[in-house]
C-alpha cells in the first residue's frame, strides 16, 4: 500500500516552511531590543500608549523590527510596558538568530515580574511565553514543561477548532449514544469514558515537572489551573460524558426497591390505585383529568393547584375521592420548602408528598401531568394485580396525540421502539424531520408509572420511582395500557406554549441525544422560515391526517381509542362553574 503524506513533500516540505517564518528582525539605526540591565519595576509602571497616536510609530517603516513594534503596542495598548516587552522579546527568541542577551532578559522578566504579568497578559500570550521557555529554557523542568505545554496547546487549538465544524459549541458535550465504531489513528487505545486516567496522569506530571524551576512553576501551574477550571475544554466535556456513563450505568445495575409484605399479593377486588399531578390550568381542563380517570376506576385523585384558585379547590374538594391541595404561600410554609422556581421540582416534590401521606389509602399511586391519560383495554386495578408481586413500578408507554382541530384527539403516535421497528424507517413516516426527533415525538418518550406505595427511601419522579437515590429497577409494563399525552391537541396550542417550552420546558436543548433535537431543530426554523416552517413542521409531525395515519398503522405506530373527556366530566360533576 502506497503511503500518502498529509503535506505535500513530507516532513523536507514542513522543515522547509517551518524555517521560512524563522528570518531575523532586520533593524534600522538606533533600534533594538533594551539592554540586559533594563529597569524592569520602571517598566511595570509604564502604560503603552496608542502608537496610531505617537509619531514615532507610523510608516513608512524603517524595518521589519519597526513594524513588529508597531504591531504589538497596536494590540498592547493600555497595558504595561512590561507586556510589552514579553511580546517583543517572545517574538525575537522564535528567530532563528536573536541578539545574544534577549534569553537572558527574558529569563529576568520572568524571574522577577512574573507575578505582574500573570496578572495582566491574556491566555494567548501566557501559552506564548511557555513555549518560549520550551526553546530557551535555562534548566530542565524549564524547557521539558515549555515543550510539553506546548504540543498540549497547540493540539488542542487543533482539534477544538475541527470540532465546530462537528457543530459543537466547546462546552457541549458528545451525545453517548453516538460514538463511531473505528480504529484511533497510530492503532492507539481508545481513551476509557469511566476509568480512563490519560488526562489526570497528563496534568498531574506537567504540574510535578514545573515544580522543579521557581521560574516556570507560577506560569506553567497558571495555565493548568486555567484549563481544569475552563468549561469550554475536552477535559471538562470528558468528566460530563463520564459522569452521564456512570449515572446510566448506575440505572442499569439491579436497585430492587422492596414491596411491602401486606401488598405482595393484592386482587384486582381489594387493589387501589390512584394519581398525583400538579397542575396550572384552567377548571374545566382539570376537570377532564379528574373525571377520566375517576371513571377508569380511581380510588383517589391528589391535585396540586400549582396556580391556586379558592373556587376551583372548592369544586373539586366537593367530589370525595378528589383531594385538591392549593399551592399557596401557607402550604409551602407548612412543608417547610421554599417554593422552587422550576416546575419540574414542584412536581416532584409534590408527587412525593402524596407518595408518604396516602400510603395507607392507596396500593399504587400514578404521577402524570394535567394533559396526560391512562388509555386501558381492561380495568387497570386488575392489570395491577396481575403484576409479579415484587414488583414496584409498572411502567406506562406514552402514546402521543395526532392533533386536531375539530375536538379532542383520538388518534396517538407509538415510538419506533414500541412498535419494533428500526429507527431508520422513521424517516419514512415523517420524510423531512423523522431522524431530527427522537421516536418522532415532539414530547417525553419516557412515559409516565405508577408506583407501588408504602417502600422505604423511595421517592415519586416525573417519570420514575427512586429507591435510595437511584431508578428503582423491578419495574414492568402492564399489556394494554398506555399514556395518551395531549402535547400538541391544536396548532393553536402548540403554537401558544413554543416560547415556554424552549425556555422551560420540553424543548430545551439536550446534550444526551444524537439527533438535531426539538430545541435546535425548532430554534431554526423559527430564524430560518418563520411561521411557515412551523406549521410545516407541525402539519408532518402532529397534524392529524389520512396520510400520516396511513403511514403510522403500515408500522404497527398507530394507536386509535375514543377519547370523551366532556362526556365523562358531565357523568362525574355534571354542569361545571
Amino acid at each position: 500500500m502506497s503511503r500518502v503524506p498529509t503535506y505535500k513533500g513530507g516532513i523536507t516540505a514542513l522543515l522547509s516552511q517551518y524555517e521560512a517564518r524563522r528570518d531575523a528582525f532586520g533593524y534600522a539605526e538606533g533600534e533594538g531590543l533594551p539592554p540586559l540591565d533594563t529597569d524592569l519595576a520602571a517598566l511595570a509602571g509604564q502604560i503603552v500608549t496608542d502608537p496610531a497616536d505617537d509619531p514615532a510609530f507610523q510608516p513608512p517603516f524603517r524595518s521589519s523590527f519597526h513594524r513588529k513594534c508597531a504591531q504589538l503596542r497596536t494590540e498592547l495598548a493600555g497595558e504595561s510596558e512590561l507586556c510589552f516587552l514579553n511580546a517583543l522579546l517572545i517574538s525575537h527568541l522564535r528567530k532563528r538568530t536573536v541578539p545574544p542577551h534577549a534569553p537572558a532578559l527574558f529569563q529576568r522578566l520572568w524571574a522577577e515580574q512574573g507575578a505582574h504579568l500573570l496578572n495582566r497578559l491574556n491566555p494567548r500570550w501566557l501559552v506564548s511565553a511557555v513555549t518560549t521557555f520550551g526553546d530557551h529554557g535555562v534548566t530542565v523542568p524549564q524547557r521539558a514543561t515549555g515543550l510539553a505545554l506546548t504540543a498540549l496547546f497547540g493540539t488542542m487549538k487543533l482539534y477544538e477548532s475541527e470540532r465546530l465544524y462537528a457543530g459543537l459549541a466547546p462546552d457541549t458535550p458528545h451525545p453517548l449514544g453516538n460514538k463511531a465504531q473505528a480504529a484511533l489513528p497510530l492503532d492507539m487505545d481508545a481513551y476509557a469514558l469511566v476509568g480512563g486516567g490519560l488526562d489526570v496522569n497528563l496534568i498531574a506530571r506537567l504540574w510535578q515537572e514545573a515544580e522543579g524551576d521557581a521560574v516556570i512553576a507560577p506560569l506553567a501551574h497558571h495555565l493548568l489551573d486555567m484549563l481544569i477550571h475552563d468549561d469550554r475544554t475536552v477535559m471538562r466535556r470528558l468528566m460530563t460524558m463520564r459522569a452521564r456513563k456512570e449515572r446510566e450505568g448506575a440505572r442499569k445495575r439491579s436497585n430492587i426497591a422492596p414491596v411491602p409484605a401486606q401488598r405482595l399479593h393484592l386482587s384486582a377486588n381489594t387493589l387501589r390505585w390512584g394519581l398525583v399531578s400538579t397542575v396550572k390550568a384552567p377548571l374545566p381542563a382539570i376537570a377532564r383529568f379528574a373525571a377520566w380517570h375517576l371513571e377508569l376506576g380511581a380510588a383517589h385523585l391528589h391535585l396540586y393547584l400549582d396556580a391556586p384558585d379558592p373556587s376551583v379547590a372548592a369544586f373539586l374538594n366537593a367530589h370525595p375521592r378528589i383531594t385538591a391541595i392549593p399551592c399557596n404561600d401557607a402550604y409551602w410554609r407548612a412543608t417547610g420548602k421554599t417554593r422552587m422556581d422550576a416546575h419540574q421540582l414542584r412536581q416532584a416534590h409534590n408527587a412525593t408528598r402524596s407518595l408518604r401521606l396516602l400510603e395507607d389509602d392507596l396500593d399504587w399511586l400514578g404521577h402524570l401531568d394535567v394533559d396526560e391519560f391512562l388509555l386501558t383495554d381492561a380495568p387497570i386495578a386488575g392489570k395491577l394485580a396481575a403484576l409479579p408481586p415484587a414488583t414496584a413500578i409498572a411502567r406506562i408507554p406514552p402514546a402521543e396525540a395526532l392533533a386536531r382541530e375539530d375536538g379532542v384527539p383520538q388518534a396517538f403516535k407509538l415510538t419506533h421502539k414500541q412498535a419494533g421497528i428500526k429507527k431508520s424507517q422513521l424517516q419514512e413516516v415523517y420524510p423531512t424531520f423523522g431522524l431530527h426527533l427522537y421516536g418522532g415525538f415532539l414530547s417525553h418518550t419516557s412515559g409516565k408509572v405508577l408506583a407501588r406505595t408504602g417502600i422505604p427511601d423511595t421517592r415519586l419522579g416525573i417519570h420514575t420511582l427512586k429507591h435510595k437515590g437511584e431508578d428503582a429497577t423491578n419495574r414492568m409494563k402492564p399489556p394494554g395500557l398506555y399514556l395518551a399525552h395531549l402535547h400538541a391537541p391544536s396548532w393553536e396550542h402548540f403554537r401558544a406554549h413554543l416560547a415556554f417550552r424552549q425556555t422551560k420546558g420540553s424543548y430545551r436543548p439536550r446534550s444526551d441525544r444524537p439527533e438535531l433535537g426539538q430545541a435546535e431543530l425548532l430554534r431554526f426554523l423559527v430564524e430560518e422560515e418563520g411561521e411557515d416552517g412551523l406549521r410545516a413542521f407541525f402539519d408532518e409531525v402532529c397534524a392529524d391526517t389520512p396520510e400520516l395515519r396511513r403511514r403510522l398503522d403500515t408500522r404497527g405506530m398507530l394507536l386509535t381509542r375514543k377519547l370523551d373527556l366532556d362526556a365523562a366530566v358531565a357523568r362525574v360533576f355534571g354542569a361545571l362553574p
